[in-house]
């Protein structure tokens, strides 16, 4: 079993060579890895997708060292059985896109779902507020998820999380 100090020291370790790549103004997309899925489409042409988790280097550096507190304080305050919280975000990921794409009467939304030290955020958009209740309803059954965060809307609403970045159209040939 590792101690809290090298579970700590490992995060630290393992997000330095990300911090030293990145540009400070160019976000990172997802460089921590959450859990980062799309759960539904059937509506998914009249819903922008979502970024996803993503970070600037000095967000990055800020948030390696806030992870390791957050992470171990879980474990250290006997309210999780792993060492650090976020060992549990791939398979709560997993579970939560089973149980939302089972759910028929989610079939005509576009829901991510993105992970984060037990938290679970619902981006996109569905047809009703009762579709909305719902998937957060399925969200909360997971075992291991501490709080879900729903930011889900109707198509053609403003998107209450930020949006996808385009590609860069390739330059013109001549």
């Amino acid at each position: 079993m590792r101690s809290a100090a090298g579970v700590v020291m490992s995060l630290l370790l393992a997000s330095a060579p990300l911090a030293a790549r990145a540009d400070d103004n160019t976000p990172q997309l997802n460089p921590f890895n959450d859990p980062f899925v799309q759960a539904t489409d059937g509506i998914a042409a009249a819903c922008p997708a979502p970024r996803g988790p993503a970070y600037s280097a000095a967000e990055i550096r800020q948030e390696a060292h806030y992870r390791a507190e957050r992470g171990t304080s879980c474990w250290l305050a006997g309210k999780c059985s792993e060492p650090n919280a976020y060992r549990y975000d791939a398979p709560i990921a997993r579970a939560t896109v089973q149980r939302l794409r089972e759910d028929r009467s989610l079939s005509a939304t576009a829901i991510w779902v993105v992970v984060d030290r037990r938290f679970v955020t619902l981006q996109g958009c569905v047809t009703s507020q009762a579709q909305a209740a719902r998937a957060e309803a399925l969200a909360r059954e997971v075992p291991d998820v501490e709080l879900v965060v729903p930011m889900l809307g109707l198509p053609g609403e403003t998107p209450r999380y930020p949006l996808a970045v385009p590609a860069p159209s390739a330059p013109a040939s001549r």
